[in-house]
């Protein structure tokens, strides 16, 4: 038995906990869309009215997710690294497709779906998994020049720029954020030179700070932000609402279903608002589990890091790793906004809120950190995965 094959890791071929804490999250995420998600099912034609409409389709996407997920664990890991480029590819493929006339379907301003025959698929939810793997693979691809500029740097910065340009066309600032994040921090978990992430986080910040700035409808969020109560029924609405809720969820909740505010007051509530209706029917204990499943979560994901990394299994170190940022900046960015700690932005609760494509990406990609942690649990054993 090698140094780091504990018996405790030993005794089962999988990681249970982290499966079950997956399964948990999905679990209350169908429970609160169906709570969130009823006054306003009931209130629009297009759900012919029923209240279950949201309910059924989650139901249905987790579904589908969990068999996807199934279906990805079964690939090893090296096939992963293997396919990482063409993955990547289709993704960019996904993103300027949403972009052409006719076939990229536009809701509330913002063109980023493909409307298929059943469903509407959102590429910028899948590039977030793509990203992942492809920036693991160009990393220990380039391990040798991760302190050079031209070799190591710049052709990564090149190729997070093109996918920036295509997702501010949509618009999506949120997941330009998450991936930018995403690909800053596999390189820096790479080896990149600390004096050009140094450079990196500098250019990143008066990027993100020119975009803000430079866009008015973006400043205005920040500025309606920083007080929203100045204009309660107008530009500050949907966070002060957001605050209410959790203003009167207190430490118990007042019940699940119990909810005032998913009473068509606060907008988008089964989507990027559902932690506020957590807040609201669960209370402060409710929100408090909720963010130590997540935290459970991304700690599981930087363990099963740095275990691959202790077996000299880099890509699957960095790929897990990457998972790990991934959902905690999505998660900590979708909380802040609920909060009313950061500016209000469209990014989903990973595995909670309402939506095929961010829960099917979601699901893959932890079938992908569970495969990891399998493969590194059969090596311990001298077997082959």
């Amino acid at each position: 038995m090698k140094p780091f094959a504990t018996p405790r890791l030993l005794r089962s071929e999988y990681d249970l906990t982290l499966l079950w804490t997956i399964l948990a999250l999905l679990a209350i995420g169908v429970v609160m869309v169906y709570s969130a998600s009823i006054a306003s099912a009931e209130a629009d034609r297009h759900t012919g009215y029923r209240s279950s409409y949201f309910f059924v389709r989650q139901v249905v996407y987790v579904g589908a997710a969990l068999v996807a997920g199934f279906a990805a664990f079964q690939v090893r890991i090296d096939t992963w690294q293997k396919y990482a480029p063409l993955l990547f590819g289709m993704g960019l493929a996904g993103l300027l497709l949403v972009l052409v006339p006719g076939l990229g379907k536009e809701v509330n301003g913002s063109r980023r779906w493909l409307s298929l025959v059943l469903i509407n698929l959102q590429p910028s939810e899948f590039m977030k998994f793509f990203v992942v793997l492809y920036a693991a693979d160009y990393t220990v691809r380039k391990a040798a020049f991760m302190h050079s500029f031209k070799k190591g740097f710049f052709p990564m910065f090149i190729v997070m720029f093109l996918v920036g340009f295509l997702l501010l066309r949509e618009p999506d600032f949120g997941a330009l954020a998450v991936m930018t994040a995403i690909a800053a921090a596999i390189l820096f978990l790479g080896g990149l030179n600390w004096r050009l992430f140094v450079v990196l986080m500098a250019v990143l910040s008066v990027g993100f700070v020119l975009l803000v700035v430079l866009s008015p409808y973006r400043f205005n969020r920040l500025i309606w932000f920083w007080n929203p109560w100045a204009d309660p029924f107008g530009k500050g609405y949907q966070l002060t609402h957001a605050l209410i809720a959790f203003g009167r969820g207190g430490w118990w909740g007042v019940g699940l279903g119990a909810s005032v505010e998913k009473q068509l007051y606060l907008p988008e509530a089964h989507t990027d608002f559902l932690m506020a209706v957590i807040a609201e029917e669960l209370g402060f204990i409710g929100v408090l589990g909720t963010i130590a499943l997540f935290v459970f979560l991304v700690w599981k994901a930087f363990s099963i890091g740095n275990r691959a990394a202790s077996m000299e299994r880099y890509f699957a170190s960095l790929a897990a790793q990457g998972i790990g940022v991934w959902l905690a900046v999505q998660t900590v960015v979708n909380m802040g906004v609920n909060m009313g700690m950061l500016p209000t932005k469209g990014l989903t609760l990973p595995l909670l809120s309402y939506g095929g494509s961010g829960i099917m990406a979601n699901v893959l990609a932890l079938s992908v950190l569970l495969r990891i942690d399998y493969e590194s649990r059969q090596m311990m054993r001298g077997r082959v995965p």
